[in-house]
């Protein structure tokens, strides 16, 4: 039975033997059939991998937002023909708010092995690092960019924080990132504890939990760091 390997990929610019097991690097090595988040970084991330990997030899289906319902299913095809199959996000775990999730419902449905490989999560390292409730949170993706739903989807997050104790675990487009914690800062209460973690897994790395009230006073500057942000009482 064909498999397919949800190969997750680095999220910094360390090697990928400092952050991947040995066994995630020799999936690598063998598969012949790639659906990757971004082709230009995949590639790059296999080099990394092992730079005797044949990259032209290799085969790479591209799955974006843009990508059809209809692309996505026949993207899958080499697996009918007994081939294995990667997946690969263009930075952390693939499937984890990532558009190889649709891949692998269509992978389920058929009845394929789908195996998911150890890995970086920035949901995850970050959770673990905030000393904020981890039985129980929630992923929200990206907040909404109008101002009034925006400062809506802050109260609703202040409002779960309070009546469930779940953490709450957001991102923003990097050059947004110092506005949204000012943002943060000015809505919710400054006694709520907000969790920033940057660069996770890089050389730069920092996850720091502090009140509201000392985010609106300190002097940072995270604009263009991947960075996720977590909020929790």
């Amino acid at each position: 039975m064909p498999t397919i390997y949800l190969l997750p990929s680095t999220m910094s610019d360390n090697a990928p033997e400092q952050v991947l097991p040995a066994e995630n690097i020799a999936v690598a090595r063998r598969l012949k059939y790639f659906i990757v988040e971004n082709l230009r970084t995949a590639r790059r991330f296999l080099k990394a991998c092992d730079r005797s990997i044949d990259i032209d030899s290799l085969t790479f289906f591209e799955l974006n937002r843009h990508t059809s319902p209809e692309d996505v299913a026949g993207m899958l095809n080499p697996a009918a023909e007994g081939n294995d199959i990667g997946i690969i996000s263009e930075a952390g775990c693939p499937a984890i708010a990532d558009p190889g999730a649709d891949v692998v419902a269509i992978a389920q449905k058929k009845g394929y092995a789908v195996k998911p490989l150890v890995g970086p999560s920035s949901i995850i390292l970050s959770l673990m690092a905030s000393g904020f409730n981890g039985q129980s949170f929630a992923f929200l993706g990206y907040l909404p960019i109008e101002a009034s739903q925006r400062a809506a989807a802050m109260r609703s997050m202040e409002r779960r924080i309070k009546t469930e104790s779940q953490t709450q675990i957001f991102i923003e487009t990097p050059y947004r990132n110092n506005k949204l914690i000012a943002e943060l800062a000015h809505t919710l209460p400054g006694s709520m504890m907000l969790c920033v973690a940057s660069d996770i897994t890089g050389s730069n790395e920092k996850i720091i939990t502090r009140p509201l009230s000392y985010w609106a006073k300190a002097t940072y500057n995270y604009d263009k760091i991947p960075t996720i942000f977590l909020l929790y009482r």
